[in-house]
């Protein structure tokens, strides 16, 4: 049964609309995975429905008496003060272990001056910890996962699992929504689409329909042109009774002359009738042409060093006065790999990469890399391009093949072409971040570092990229927080755990997978371990009651403590 209900929802900014005349409802215990286009009004949405915003059209209807709902906004810029209130507001014990389980064990004796330094990731998980405490009965979450590394979002999605009310959650992370929604709502072109399952269950369902639209279209194209043929015989068909009617000849034929023009009038009544008729046929049950995806076709040729080592380390070390995020070190790197950099927030990921391109000193260890590899590094921070250059300035090509090759490359990442013509200021985010990538990808590089290059993106951008990076033949080196993004172009990582960084020859998928059954095999020892234990102090408490009668002062306390043994034990079996 629903518990808010949406209906004819409308919302523009000055003479952009945003959203048209969208109805959906949220029912108690929904999944619902938002999707679509940056700028399609996901955020919008969200608002709207907090009440941040409201409506210019439509309603929205809480069906629940004193209905609540926890949002979690993208924005983590709270104030020192706000962050702070989040924790001590409301019930410590509740948030404090919530902050406790997101990796902020401190949190509770915080002073204030902390609440100042919180990083982006700690903003988050505080303002996070404060939503699930309070219990709402929707949760809105809009980019749950930015800042949380993979261990974070671990936690979030067991969290979902138990939650009791609706969830509906704005995410470019494909693995955080298969593994949390079950159904996904698509905004597209102002309206919304809704699609049963997860976020691969849709894309799959949305192909089935694309392809269903796509010979709807064909066949319809092909009525069209039958019927537009048959117009244009009834056109000839009314000209040639008009010619008839209009022929020089004797005045004796003046009557049959007036007999051509009155049958031609009649003609042109039923011409325009059934062409009337015919036009109507074919805007009745009108099917658009489906929108094609883009798609990925261009080459890069850096064939003959594949194979060959370009990067040793040797028992490398990085400390920091008394803090070392890694000793004793050692991997290599080859030419053609795609190697996935992944760790825990901390573990020092930028500091290695800034050992690569020669940013940073080691503490001790020798890092090689051959003379002849030209390495280029992609970081989050975007602000390092002139916005006052347009996208072809700032790539500075003039040869045609180049030219044609990085509108292709744009095309293919979603950046329509007329964006390469206006200054860098009036791009996105996610924009700018592929004109960076774009003008390290036409300029030969050996080593591309990527540091979170999916930030900023959509979906359909995010899948665009790993097509557009899949083509590339030299070495890529990504540190990302999608799992996805690092499963489908990765075949190697290197981990960052406990002061080392070891190198697996594995992709992220069967790397998780061997740790969580390492985990199992782990809990499951340390299981066995807890019911010797168990049996073994039963087996003392049974010997120590053959000596006492139930009228012994501490019989009835050792007969609890084994009956609480009994608990104990049935729930480890279980």
């Amino acid at each position: 049964m629903p518990i808010l209900t949406i209906r004819n929802l409308s919302k523009s900014f000055g003479e952009h609309v945003i959203l048209e005349n969208i109805s959906f409802d949220i029912k108690a215990g929904d999944r619902i995975g938002l999707v679509g286009y940056n700028g399609s009004g996901k955020t919008t949405l969200a608002n709207l429905l907090y009440g941040d915003f409201q409506p210019d059209k439509g309603t929205i209807k809480a069906l629940k008496k004193g209905l609540s709902i926890g949002y979690l906004q993208q924005s983590v810029d709270y104030s020192a003060f706000d962050l702070e209130k989040m924790l001590t507001g409301q019930e410590e014990g509740n948030v404090f272990e919530l902050t406790s389980q997101l990796g902020l064990p401190e949190a509770h004796s915080w002073e204030e001056e902390r609440f100042t330094h919180l990083s982006g990731g700690e903003r988050l998980k505080v303002a996070l910890a404060n939503i699930w405490a309070k219990s709402p009965d929707i949760l809105l979450l809009d980019e749950p996962t930015n800042h949380l590394d993979m261990d974070g979002t671990s936690w979030l999605i067991e969290r979902l699992k138990s939650f009791q009310g609706a969830v509906v959650i704005i995410s470019h992370d494909r693995y955080f929504l298969d593994q949390t929604v079950t159904s996904i709502l698509e905004l597209s072109e102002k309206n919304i689409t809704g699609y049963e399952g997860n976020y691969s269950e849709y894309r799959i369902e949305k192909k089935k329909r694309l392809e269903v639209q796509k010979h709807q279209y064909e066949v319809q194209q092909k009525y069209k042109e039958r019927i537009e043929n048959q117009m244009e015989q009834l056109k000839d068909w009314s000209s040639k009774a008009h010619r008839e009617s209009t022929k020089q000849g004797d005045t004796k034929l003046i009557g049959a002359k007036e007999y051509h023009r009155v049958k031609a009038k009649k003609r042109d009544i039923q011409v325009r009738s059934k062409m009337n008729r015919l036009k109507q046929e074919l805007e009745k049950n009108k099917i658009e042409k489906p929108k094609e995806e883009a798609k990925v076709y261009f080459e890069f040729d850096q064939g003959g060093k594949r194979g060959k080592r370009i990067l040793q380390a040797t028992d490398i070390e990085k400390s920091y006065d008394e803090r070392t995020l890694f000793n004793k070190s050692s991997f290599y790197v080859k030419h053609g790999e795609r190697i996935g950099l992944i760790g825990k927030n901390g573990t020092g990921k930028t500091t290695l990469i800034k050992a690569i391109m020669g940013e940073e000193e080691l503490t001790n260890g020798e890092l090689w890399t051959s003379d002849s590899i030209k390495i280029a590094y992609l970081s989050q921070d975007v602000s390092d391009l002139s916005v006052e250059k347009t996208t072809l300035e700032i790539l500075n090509i003039s040869d045609r093949e180049k030219i044609f090759k990085a509108r292709t490359m744009f095309a293919n990442m979603g950046m329509k072409e007329s964006l390469l013509e206006q200054p860098v200021s009036t791009l996105s985010l996610g924009q700018r971040t592929r004109v960076k990538l774009v003008k390290m990808l036409l300029s030969d590089y050996d080593i591309l570092i990527l540091d979170e290059p999916t930030n900023h993106l959509d979906l359909p951008s995010r899948e665009q990229l790993e097509d557009t990076l899949s083509e590339f033949t030299g070495t890529l080196l990504i540190v990302s927080h999608d799992i996805y993004f690092i499963e489908k172009l990765c075949g190697q990582l290197l981990v960052i755990e406990n002061k080392k960084i070891n190198r697996f020859e594995m992709g992220l998928k069967e790397y998780r997978e061997k740790q969580q059954a390492k985990m199992k095999s782990s809990e499951q020892q340390s299981k066995e371990e807890q019911l010797l234990v168990i049996e073994t102090i039963m087996t003392a408490i049974l010997g120590e009651l053959s000596l006492l009668t139930i009228n012994d002062a501490s019989y009835q306390a050792l007969d609890q403590e084994y009956k609480e043994l009994i608990k104990q034990k049935r729930e480890l079996l279980h």
